[in-house]
């Protein structure tokens, strides 16, 4: 078989009925159904190219994301991710806003960056200037009330004990990439520097920006220093500044993201968490690893 077509559906709200499952299969006149998740993830592998069209009606409104990889070398040797409404739920910039009394502002400009309206890089030095003299208290209230995407803990512990290099690599902050890799055992971080006195912010962040020409870099990068070819790399962000290193990753999905990014990646999860990216690989759940 030449491709597979993985249903993943949103454990929180539905479950796989074998109903949808034989609809998909006809869909791609595809083989048995491999179960990697009970009611909540299947792989069925087929021969020829997919018809969309005929996979969104097998699927119709339910809650279920739909990916389609070919069959050979699904498992990935390198993973990087975003971190903001990726890796943790929510934009860390725009919650250090809040202690500013700025959050719907900053958050307004967050929105219009990520939806690739507006200069990223830009849009970074805006928001961190007008949080000028703000205390640096507020980036730990701030990391103490963080919390991590569902499914963030198994994707990257799974693919560590694969053997997978893992990087996080975020257009926020260092001050908070570097607390998310250690707790969820990333191999690395990069992110941008907010710079501060001791005491406050400064207004200023550290140049260069990491942007999405970074993001990209990065994912070349850590390619070549394991030693395989971008098909052997997964990638995964919400945002326009991940769209990059999306196109280029040889599994770039789009994680409930922006228009712009769904737009354009090759693999969409709208409903599922994280665990949706080692189900694309072909991982069972019974395989997953937390630490």
């Amino acid at each position: 078989m030449t491709y597979v077509l993985t249903l993943i559906a949103d454990r929180t709200a539905t479950s796989l009925t074998d109903a949808q499952i034989a609809a998909a299969r006809d869909a791609v006149d595809g083989a048995p159904a491999k179960v990697l998740s009970e009611g909540e993830a299947v792989d069925i592998a087929f021969r020829m190219p997919p018809s969309w069209p005929r996979i969104a009606a097998a699927i119709g409104d339910a809650r279920i994301d739909t990916i389609v990889t070919r069959a050979r070398n699904r498992r990935k040797a390198v993973l990087i991710a975003d971190m903001d409404s990726t890796i943790v739920t929510s934009e860390t910039l725009d919650e250090i806003a809040a202690y500013a009394g700025l959050k719907d502002q900053i958050a307004a400009i967050t929105m219009q960056s990520m939806r690739g309206e507006i200069d990223f890089a830009d849009a970074l030095r805006l928001r961190v200037g007008m949080l000028k003299g703000l205390s640096v208290d507020a980036l730990a209230q701030t990391w103490a009330k963080t919390e991590f995407m569902p499914g963030a803990r198994e994707l990257v512990a799974t693919m560590r004990g694969h053997n997978a290099l893992t990087a996080l690599v975020s257009g926020g902050f260092t001050w908070f990439t570097g607390r998310v890799a250690g707790a969820l055992g990333f191999d690395e971080h990069r992110a941008n520097v907010l710079l501060e006195d001791g005491t406050a912010l400064t207004g200023e962040v550290g140049e260069p920006i990491l942007d999405r020409d970074a993001k990209l870099a990065t994912l070349r990068e850590l390619a070549s220093e394991r030693g395989v070819r971008l098909e052997a790399t997964v990638a995964v962000g919400d945002g326009a500044n991940d769209l990059a290193m999306i196109r280029q990753a040889g599994l770039g999905v789009a994680y409930h993201a922006k228009p712009i990014v769904a737009a354009e990646a090759r693999a969409q999860v709208k409903f599922a968490d994280l665990r949706a990216v080692l189900f694309a690989q072909g991982y069972p759940a019974a395989s997953f690893r937390v630490d």
